[in-house]
Formats: structure tokens, C-alpha cells, sequence
């Protein structure tokens, strides 16, 4: 139960926070504040400070679904900080996307402290990625030529990308600002945009990564941002570096979760994102030259950093592993094109049929007993290569910790990463094929395909397994061990339920489930179903009576006949240049679609168009349903061309649907359309951004009229003023 003086606590706060921005309480943000604080208050502890979970089981977990315009980020932040000063827990808000992380560190929490009157501690966390790797720039910059890029560095890269001049004056560029002060080696934070290319080349990951051993520590800037989050009362986060720190057992990167509170905004992504840190995935062709090239370069590093010992020992034990697995990984080859169906277009051949894909799944996730013999038998070699290697590594690390190392400091540190990423790639691959080994133990099966991916001017086959649910995994590794946490969005209820969340990010039943309303006016908003809008289903058809109405939509603007800016949203990318080229020139030249600039490029010249007085039109795909802030002006008018069912063709979606079926279930009714319906509640969610905002939403899909699904999808939506003919 929350106790008088943490209820305080918070009242103050909000009320200070009020005052000092002179604004006035909302009534959702209230609502929103006091859900959360009744759930991370009514945790019980134990003696030693820690939540008995045989009394809160589940009950410090609290879901707030936050309607546009609530101000959900002012309202956990008030009513979190407190509960975790009074707990002595750390508060970790962990968002999906850089903008927002940005917001919180440079926006919201500055203002919380400068008028609430709370004291607290925040820090950035953001992964090794993010950061400049001093020793692999120095090394870089060591071994440039004129030419291009040093032998060393290609020892470890499947490709070996020349470095032109362009790229040598701008390493040489970080350096001198490295050492000057001007640049802290974080990412974000160099003037200009860096290629991801570019940057590879001298960052690092948590297996190159030499640590606390590696001479250039006491500069490194991952580090030094590192030791700011122990002192740290609230750390601002992202779920990838969340959900990478749960990978590694929780505690390794952030604080353990028993010891946090975890506030997760944009919580609608968090089960995706899950899903892609527990994938597995392996291509045949990049592995087998990685074999090839590391058991060609290993005398070279046994000659360089050998111990005489239990490193050469080791050592010499990995070329026969590297040989046979690379073998093994050659026989992989005609065993999966013989199992797979691909387009032989898509391969160099000849007479492929258009409609087969470059992807192959294989149903139910069950892998042909051929590939599953020689998936146990390229376990055994890799789950002995990463043993091995592990070892090396560790020996490398003790060797560069001894003041008295036989071996050169700067040969340990050139070959530190290289070991490193063998030792890395051997742990994917044993991931890998353990999974394609075994079938499935649990009652959920695993998705399992094999994709066609382009690899120097050829192919390649890169071969995959993931979860089909992220649930079971984040019930175990994060809604069981953390303290509390709390789940944001302004979508997480599909059809007006939280059912959708609950499957698949796994939140427990008696976990508090709450819809805050939004304080918008809806009705300042009119939804449209026009009369002479066609069922999607023939996309022909569709196409055609879309690129005869939109002249007359978007017409003055779209807006009550005032000028402004409007949004049009596409399914696929194929109708939508479709549309575009067969538009007329004269409305060609108002329209911005996507992929013709960067999306920022796209928004920048839409306001200023806008701006001008003049009209301008948005053309844009999924991305753009979400996420786009275009208060005023810059949309009076939301077109949704159809209904945004899901592609058919991801795998994962259709191993769930496949699993779903054959427990007697409907896939359709209980997967395809809530997600479709919070798709469009998110696309909806274009047109009205602040308080002040009005317009029009057009929808040109009649199956939101005739077909009985498109009922339940209209329930879901805000509440409009309707004019469906």
C-alpha cells in the first residue's frame, strides 16, 4: 500500500512541477500518476529490502496504455523517481527509439529537476557500439597507407573495405579532436552523420573489447560513461541495450533488476525487439571463408602472442576443428539448396517463377532429418571451437593484465579483438545449430527458414531460428527478477483489450492494466469512408480508384479549403510509387514520398512548403503511420489507403499463425486483425497532435464497412466524428 509519505512526496512534486512551469493539472496525467504509484507502492519487501514475491507476484507490474497528449513521460517520471529514492532503487527508463532517449535526457528530466524539487542523479547509457574504441583507431591509423587499410584489420572482416582519403582525413580528424577535448567518442555526438561503414571499422563489441585490461581505459569514453551509472539514480536506456543486458544474465551492463525499476516507453516495441535478440541466425558461405581465413591466420597469432603453453596447446587444436567444420559448412550447401525453394532467378539461374520467394521456412519448425544430422554434427565442432577459444581468451587476458608478459603489450592488443571475434562468431554458430539439432522440448515451437541474401555480386544462404513469442523469455528474465516496471505506450490495447501485450511480451495476469484518456478533442476530427472506396482485396482495382480520388481529397490542402499540409499512408511501397507516377505532373510536384530523401530531408521540406502558405503532400509507408509529429498546418488531412494488414511473408508471424491453427485457434481473428487495428489507431494518430488540432481522416478501404472485422476494428478507434457513406 502506498504510504502517506511517499504519497506526499509525489503530490508535492507534481504540484511544485505545475507551479514552476505555470500549468495546470490534467486529468488523465493524474489518473496515469496515481496508477503507477499505487502499483510500485504496494510492493512488499522483505528484511534486507528486496519485493517478496510470494505477495507481489505479478502486482508490481503496472501497463498504462496513455493517450496522445496525456504527457506520459512528465507523469512516470514523478511518480517513479520518488518510489525509487524511497526504495533505494535505481530507476531505469528504457525507451525503442533514440529521439526519445534524447528528449528524456535533454528535455524532460532537466525540466522535473529545475521545478519539482526532486534530487536525483541521471545518466545516459547507451552501448559499446556507440563509442570509439581508442585502441582500434590507434591501430587503424597506424597501419593506414596511402593504398587503404593495413593486413591486421582484414584478419577478422568477411569483406575488407578499402579506407579512401575521405575516410583517412576523417579518422585522422576524430583523433586530433579526441585529443583535444572537442569530441567525448561518442557517436551521437560528432558534428556530422558517420557511415555505418565507417564507423565498424573503429568501434567495438563486448568480445573484441579488452575491458579494464585494454592501456587506453583510463580515456576510453564507454567507460567513463560506464562508471556514471553507479552513482546514478535514474539511467535513461534503450530496450536494445535492456535486453542486451538480459542476454548476458541481467546486472552486466545496467543494474541487476532485482535492484531496478524499470520504466519501459514505447513499450509496444519491446516484444519485437526481444524476438531479435534471441534470434540465431548463421550464413553458409561467410561462415566457411571465416574458417578458412582464421585457420590460415592462426600460426601467424600463435607465432605473435604464443606462451609456449596452455595457449599453443589450445592452439593447436583448433585447425582440425576449423578444417572439419568448414567441411561440414560445404556440405550444408547442396543439402539446403536441395531442401529449399528458391527463385532461380534470384540465384544466377534461369526459368524461376516469379511468385516463389528467396526465403524458405520450414513448417511447423521442423528441420529435415538430413539437415538436423548435419546441424548436431556442426554443434559438436563449434561447441568444442568455442570452448577452445574461450580458453584462448582468457589466457590473453591474464597475459595482458601481467606486468611481466613475455609478449609485447601492442602485439596482445592487435590480436586481443581478433581472437575475440573468432570466439564470438564460434558462440553465434554453436547457438545456431543446437537449435537446428534438437526439435523443439517446450509446448511453443521455434520459427525456423532459410533466407537468400545477396554477398558480393552472389549469394548467399543465411540460415535462422527465433522464438516465435518473446513472452516466456521476458516473463523469466525480466517480469520475475525486477523489482517493478512499468509499461507505457499510447497503443497497447488492440480492440479496446490488453490480450494482444499480454501474449506476446508476456505480462502477468494480475499485473494493474490501465487506459488513461487522452485530453484531445476528438471530435475536432471527422473519420471518412467515402461511397465510391473499393475492398482492398483486389489490388488492382484498389490502386486505380485510389489514384482517381486523391486528386479530389487533397485538393485545396485537404483541409476545409485552407492551405496546409496532408499524409498519405501506403500498405506497399509498389502501390504507392504506383500512385505517384500515375498522378499528374502538377500534383507530382507538391508530393514528397518516401525514399526520394532522408525522412528528416522529406519533413523539413514538407514544413517549409507549409510555411510558405502552400500546399504539400506526404507520401509514406508503415514508418510514417508511427511516430510523425506534424501538429497544425503541417496535417489537416490523414489518407489511409487500406487497411495495414501485415505483409504475409515474415516467418516468425507465420510459424505463430501455423502454431495457432493447429491448437484449433483462429489466426486471423486473434493475430491479423488486432494488429492491424493498432495499426491503425497509430495511423490515426497522425492528424491530431496537440489540443488545437483539427482535420479530416480518410480511409479508402470499404472492408472497415462490409466485412465484419472492420466493425471492431471502427469500435477501436477514438472517438471521431464519423461520415461513412
Amino acid at each position: 500500500m502506498l504510504s502517506d509519505k511517499d504519497k506526499e512526496s509525489i503530490q508535492n512534486a507534481y504540484r511544485q512541477f505545475l507551479n514552476g512551469r505555470e500549468l495546470k493539472a490534467r486529468y488523465g496525467q493524474k489518473l496515469m500518476i496515481a496508477a503507477i504509484a499505487r502499483a510500485l507502492g504496494g510492493i512488499e519487501r522483505n528484511g534486507a529490502g528486496e519485493r517478496d514475491h510470494g505477495k507481489t507476484d505479478g502486482q508490481h507490474i503496472c501497463v498504462v496504455e496513455a493517450g496522445t497528449g496525456t504527457g506520459k513521460t512528465v507523469s512516470y517520471l514523478l511518480a517513479a523517481i520518488p518510489m525509487a529514492i524511497a526504495h533505494d532503487k535505481t530507476l531505469v527508463v528504457s525507451t525503442a527509439t533514440v529521439a526519445l532517449q534524447e528528449q528524456i535526457i535533454n528535455k524532460d528530466l532537466p525540466e522535473l529537476v529545475r521545478h519539482s524539487g526532486l534530487k536525483f542523479e541521471v545518466s545516459l547509457a547507451k552501448g559499446r557500439g556507440r563509442y570509439m574504441c581508442l585502441s582500434k583507431l590507434d591501430q587503424l591509423l597506424t597501419e593506414l597507407t596511402s593504398s587503404g587499410i593495413g593486413a591486421s584489420m582484414a584478419l577478422y572482416e568477411d569483406e575488407k573495405p578499402q579506407v579512401d582519403e575521405v575516410g583517412i582525413k576523417l579518422y585522422r580528424e576524430m583523433a586530433d579532436q579526441l585529443a583535444t577535448g572537442s569530441w567525448d567518442g561518442d557517436r551521437d555526438n560528432w558534428k556530422d552523420t558517420i557511415e555505418g561503414e565507417d564507423w565498424s571499422r573503429v568501434t567495438t563489441d563486448h568480445r573484441q573489447c579488452s575491458g579494464r585490461r585494454c592501456p587506453h581505459v583510463s580515456s576510453c569514453s564507454f567507460f567513463r560513461a560506464r562508471e556514471s551509472l553507479g552513482k546514478s539514480r535514474v539511467i535513461v536506456a534503450n530496450h536494445d541495450l535492456l535486453l542486451a543486458d538480459l542476454a548476458l544474465g541481467g546486472g552486466a551492463i545496467l543494474p541487476a533488476p532485482e535492484d531496478s525499476i524499470y520504466v519501459l516507453d514505447e513499450a509496444h516495441h519491446l516484444p519485437d525487439k526481444a524476438l531479435n535478440h534471441f534470434a540465431h541466425h548463421s550464413r553458409v558461405g561467410a561462415t566457411t571463408g571465416w574458417l578458412d581465413q582464421a585457420n590460415k591466420n592462426l600460426s601467424q597469432l600463435l607465432g605473435e602472442i604464443g606462451d609456449g603453453a596452455e595457449l599453443d596447446r589450445a592452439g593447436e587444436e583448433l585447425p582440425a576443428l576449423f578444417t572439419s567444420a568448414k567441411q561440414k559448412m560445404e556440405m550444408a550447401w547442396p543439402l539446403l539448396e536441395d531442401l529449399c525453394e528458391f527463385d532461380e532467378d534470384r540465384r544466377g539461374g534461369s526459368g524461376g517463377s516469379p511468385g516463389r520467394s528467396a526465403r524458405h521456412r520450414f513448417e511447423g519448425g521442423v528441420v529435415p532429418e538430413s539437415l538436423m544430422q548435419l546441424a548436431d554434427q556442426l554443434r559438436e565442432d563449434f561447441d568444442e571451437m568455442e570452448a577452445l577459444l574461450g580458453k584462448m581468451v582468457q589466457v590473453v587476458q591474464r597475459m595482458m593484465e601481467d606486468a611481466h608478459s613475455p609478449v609485447p603489450i601492442v602485439d596482445l592488443e592487435r590480436w586481443y579483438p581478433v581472437l575475440g571475434g573468432w570466439h564470438g562468431r564460434a558462440e553465434a554458430n554453436l547457438e545456431l545449430w543446437a537449435n537446428y539439432s534438437r526439435e523443439d522440448q517446450g509446448s511453443v515451437p521455434q520459427a525456423r527458414w532459410v533466407t537468400l541474401v545477396d554477398w558480393g555480386g552472389s549469394f548467399d544462404f543465411e540460415v535462422c531460428s527465433s522464438p516465435i513469442l518473446a513472452g516466456k523469455t521476458l516473463e523469466y528474465s525480466l517480469w520475475r527478477r525486477c523489482y517493478g516496471a512499468v509499461l507505457t505506450s499510447a497503443t497497447l490495447t488492440a480492440l479496446g483489450r490488453f490480450d494482444r501485450l499480454k501474449m506476446r511480451a508476456g505480462t502477468p495476469d494480475n499485473a494493474s492494466y490501465e487506459i488513461v484518456p487522452s485530453p484531445f478533442d476528438f471530435s475536432r476530427a471527422e473519420l471518412r469512408v467515402p461511397k465510391d472506396a473499393v475492398e482492398a482485396n483486389n489490388a488492382d482495382l484498389h490502386t486505380d480508384a485510389v489514384i482517381e480520388a486523391l486528386p479530389g481529397l487533397l485538393s485545396d490542402g485537404g483541409s476545409d479549403g485552407g492551405s496546409g499540409g496532408a499524409l498519405v499512408l501506403f500498405a506497399s511501397r509498389r502501390q504507392m510509387e504506383t500512385v505517384y507516377e500515375s498522378l499528374p505532373g502538377t500534383w507530382r510536384n507538391r508530393i514528397l514520398m518516401q525514399g526520394q530523401q532522408s525522412r528528416q530531408q522529406l519533413l523539413d521540406s514538407h514544413k517549409k512548403s507549409v510555411d510558405s502558405g502552400g500546399h504539400s503532400v506526404l507520401f509514406g509507408l508503415a514508418s510514417f503511420a508511427e511516430g510523425l509529429d506534424l501538429p497544425g498546418d503541417y496535417c489537416r488531412h490523414v489518407i489511409i489507403a487500406k487497411l495495414p494488414f501485415a505483409v504475409p511473408d515474415d516467418p516468425i508471424e507465420a510459424a505463430l499463425a501455423e502454431w495457432i491453427e493447429a491448437k484449433g485457434g483462429n489466426p486471423f481473428m486473434q493475430i491479423t486483425v488486432p494488429d492491424t487495428a493498432l495499426k491503425l489507431v497509430q495511423a490515426c494518430g497522425r492528424l491530431l497532435r496537440t489540443e488545437k488540432d483539427s482535420g479530416i481522416i480518410t480511409l479508402l478501404d470499404r472492408r472497415i464497412v462490409t466485412k465484419r472485422y472492420g466493425r471492431a476494428m471502427l469500435d477501436s478507434l477514438p472517438p471521431f466524428r464519423r461520415l461513412i457513406n
